[in-house]
């Protein structure tokens, strides 16, 4: 049955349907009517839209009417970095960073990856199913509609193939747009610390096989970093994966300004993500390339550490994307509404380029912007529903204000 939203107070986040990322002075742009509505078809993509005085055509027999009541409706967030499956919580490490730790200090004594790899090889499959689908439905209710959940917490073969299991069951149960990353290499696993080298060739001719064999990752990440991986055993592990059949995806700059930038635009990374630590040389590296910038300002807030160079990015040509890294132990939220404010109160965005960055250029930075990010006639009816709102820059604005009243997929 055809469904028609109507009574829409604002309609949000309207681009061509072509236009799959947006660059630059493009971050700006977004199609916006006021009084409004939004016709879906029996197969979930959107139909028609425009302004509530040109639906009069339309017949309501056969239609389900759903009354926006005044409110905005736009794409739902898509968040493009994620760490959901997980076991436990890091509140120790928490007071630890208030005592004056840093993370890199807290993961030379053992804790950090490596406590939560320990936490989750004791927990079964099904129990992580179970909290990472709670999670995942707390995601859906601030209005997030496509999710990259990624492995990385498990760092042996069986681990990792656990945790990967669990997203391809999300995969299929949850309403949401799931893809699936495998990053074995986000730490050194605790049985092969002091010997990386062994731990990389562990990675390239064990792991990726079998995760490939089970057909459970859409893409392939490594931990690119000062103190984790570096350049050279990166591009072996993303060629390995790109054999594979696994696009690849960077944590890059996070901690010093790695050149892990520079493999992933070598090796057509979708995105690279994190850039707290990135320099004027790597936002000239980006420029030109299919790769996103994927930027994690949830991070910085929560560890105290500097926010990525946004607003130069963005006055260099290059689009940006948004994304919570959500996870237990820098980054324990979820909720995109709140990583578009602080895009813009601390990474000066303006709230449109905050909002184009949380939802068409995250989809690209999953891949899946040609039918998700954006309202466009033949894409999938992904949306949420706000309560009535002056403006869309009140979205970010009222930073802590639950906004969404429904979340149509």
């Amino acid at each position: 049955m055809k469904r028609l939203i109507y009574n829409i107070g604002i309609l949000a986040g309207i681009h061509p349907r072509e236009r799959l990322r947006l660059e630059g002075e493009e971050m700006n742009e977004m199609g916006i009517i006021h009084n409004a509505y939004l016709l879906i078809n029996d197969e979930g993509r959107i139909e028609a839209f425009g302004h509530a005085e040109d639906r009069s055509s339309l017949s309501d027999e056969d239609i389900q009417m759903i009354d926006a009541e005044g409110g905005c409706v736009l794409p739902t967030w898509c968040d493009p970095h994620t760490h959901i499956v997980y076991a436990g919580s890091r509140e120790g490490e928490f007071v630890d960073k208030i005592r004056g730790l840093s993370y890199a200090e807290i993961a030379r004594r053992g804790g950090g990856i490596l406590n939560s790899a320990d936490l989750l090889h004791d927990t079964s499959e099904e129990s992580l199913y179970t909290t990472a689908m709670i999670r995942l439905k707390e995601m859906e209710q601030t209005g997030t509609g496509c999710v990259e959940i990624k492995s990385g917490y498990g760092l042996t073969t069986a681990d990792e193939l656990k945790m990967l299991r669990v997203v391809k069951r999300m995969k299929e149960s949850a309403h949401s747009k799931i893809v699936s990353t495998f990053l074995g290499a986000h730490a050194v696993g605790r049985q092969y610390v002091g010997h990386q080298k062994e731990y990389v060739d562990f990675v390239v001719n064990e792991m990726i096989p079998q995760v490939a064999a089970e057909g459970l990752a859409d893409y392939i990440d490594v931990f690119c970093d000062q103190g984790f991986f570096t350049p050279e055993e990166t591009e072996r592990i993303l060629e390995t994966g790109s054999q594979y059949g696994m696009r690849p995806k960077i944590h890059a700059c996070e901690l010093a300004s790695s050149g892990g930038v520079k493999v992933g635009v070598r090796h057509h990374a979708l995105s690279v993500d994190h850039l707290e630590s990135a320099t004027d040389d790597d936002i000239t590296v980006l420029r030109g390339s299919a790769t996103m910038p994927t930027l994690l300002p949830g991070t910085s807030f929560f560890l105290n550490m500097p926010y990525a160079p946004a607003r130069r990015m963005i006055e260099a040509g290059l689009g940006i994307a948004l994304a919570s890294d959500c996870n237990p132990g820098s980054t324990p939220s979820s909720d995109m509404k709140f990583v578009v404010s602080l895009a813009c109160i601390k990474m000066r965005l303006q709230p449109v380029e905050a909002i184009n960055a949380a939802t068409l250029n995250a989809a690209y930075a999953m891949g899946v912007s040609h039918d998700y990010g954006s309202i466009a006639v033949g894409k999938r009816a992904s949306l949420m529903i706000t309560v009535p709102i002056p403006s869309i820059d009140y979205i970010p604005y009222a930073y802590t204000r639950r906004i969404v009243r429904e979340r149509i997929v």
